[in-house]
């Protein structure tokens, strides 16, 4: 009966990977295909905002809206939710021509290149939904 080492196989390194216990690797981290439904209901409430909800209100502004009952709009108190209200009233408004701080606002909030893509995908089509309505 013959019997054949590893060495004749591929050498020292053959053994010592045959050797070698099997360890699992760990699943990559998922990337979110979209966004949630909250996500989402941000977007559509981010709809119907102006520009300047974006803005801090200044003091004059602040005394006639306490002294007339107006309240300024704040910010959502999620800085997640609240980077993609922003960026979602700017898209809404702007289209795809958005600053480049509010982007980098976005992504630094935690989402991801494809969910970017699939937010302006998605208000670009609502735009065009809306100026096709208006010409009609």
């Amino acid at each position: 009966m013959g019997y054949l080492t590893f060495s004749e196989l591929g050498g020292a390194a053959a053994a010592k990977a045959a050797a070698a216990p099997i360890v699992p690797q760990a699943d990559p981290v998922p990337v979110q295909a979209g966004l949630s439904p909250l996500e989402w209901s941000v977007v559509a409430i981010a709809r119907n905002e102006r520009l300047g909800s974006l803005r801090q209100p200044g003091p004059v502004l602040t005394a006639l809206g306490s002294l007339f009952g107006a309240r300024p709009r704040l910010p959502l108190a999620d800085p997640k939710l609240e980077a993609l209200r922003r960026l979602s009233v700017l898209a809404w408004h702007r289209g795809d021509n958005l600053p480049k701080s509010e982007i980098a606002r976005f992504f630094s909030a935690g989402f991801s290149t494809h969910q970017f893509e699939t937010l302006l995908t998605s208000i670009g089509r609502g735009r065009l939904a809306n100026t096709r309505t208006r010409a009609a």
